[in-house]
């Protein structure tokens, strides 16, 4: 049903989100509700409980979106039902985060916590900046701002100037687990904040991760090779017609040669050049993002307090 609904993302498929309990699930309850309408599947509310707190399955330090599952047109079936059960629950907060901007679940829900006389908060949690592709490099290219158009080419040509750079990319099983040391290696030299992020629960989770999107021909791991070394990596989703940029690491000793930039355009060169029609750079407002052309949109939090 995934395809049917609002929220269509890999961050609630089963696929990642198995993956994400077998690292980080235990010690909570796991609550998998399917429901039916006429012996119809209309929806899936994946939810876990630990310490008072009822919330979706993954966290936002790993999942760019959540949400429950309802196919398009049977909200107020899903969400009765769905709020029925979570009313029988014993939890002092509801916090369902990541929500995108678009989810039915931030109006359903707060409109039936409220009847129910409870506190409820929404929040902004976080930007999503993302870019649709248009059909040529060149259109992308043409598309940003003047002074952003200029910097890209400028420093394509400096690197390029300055010796031999190539754009590897991989995507088979055998190849993705060979090279995710290396990319975890990248990760982490990029800032301090990325290698505090990078713990070793978390790494083994990106190569879990990582290793079941390439058995489903869902990820695209690219490395700026620049003299014979790679300098930059990028893990990217390849879902439908998006890519999505997971994570991203580069060697500061090339920083002065825009690495990282440059092996983030070219990624967006290799979408457009599949037919990809959105570029999603996830969250956070790091400043690269809007010089390759993103514009903002949003996730939230919705919190229930009893």
């Amino acid at each position: 049903i995934l395809s049917s609904c609002a929220t269509d993302t890999v961050f609630v498929a089963p696929s990642w989100q198995r993956v994400w309990w077998s690292h980080f699930g235990k010690g909570a309850e796991l609550h998998i509700l399917k429901v039916l309408d006429d012996n119809v599947l209309i929806g899936i509310a994946s939810m876990k409980y630990s310490d008072g707190v009822l919330s979706f399955v993954g966290n936002s330090d790993l999942f760019d979106y959540n949400d429950f599952l309802v196919v398009d047109g049977c909200y107020a079936e899903f969400y009765s039902v769905v709020w029925d059960y979570i009313s029988g629950m014993k939890w002092d907060s509801l916090e369902l985060g990541s929500l995108p901007e678009q989810s039915p679940t931030i109006q359903f829900i707060k409109e039936k916590a409220e009847r129910a006389g409870l506190t409820v908060e929404c929040l902004e949690e976080d930007k999503v900046p993302f870019t649709d592709l248009p059909d040529s490099w060149d259109e992308f290219v043409s598309s940003l701002g003047k002074k952003s158009r200029h910097e890209l080419r400028r420093k394509i040509r400096r690197i390029e100037a300055a010796g031999k750079v190539t754009q590897k990319i991989f995507t088979t099983p055998d190849d993705v687990v060979g090279m995710m040391p290396k990319f975890a290696s990248l990760l982490r030299s990029s800032s301090p904040d990325k290698a505090r992020f990078l713990t070793p629960d978390r790494e083994l989770f990106f190569e879990d991760a990582a290793l079941e999107l390439a058995r489903r021909g869902q990820l695209r791991l690219s490395f700026l090779e620049f003299n014979g070394v790679d300098v930059a990596s990028n893990m990217v989703i390849d879902y439908k017609d998006s890519y999505l940029l997971y994570n991203s690491g580069y060697d500061p000793a090339h920083s002065s040669l825009s690495v990282g930039l440059v092996n983030k355009a070219l990624t967006i060169k290799d979408g457009v050049e599949l037919g990809k029609r959105r570029f999603d750079f996830l969250r956070g407002t790091e400043r690269y993002k809007y010089d390759l052309g993103a514009e903002n949109s949003a996730v939230y939090q919705l919190t229930v307090r009893r």
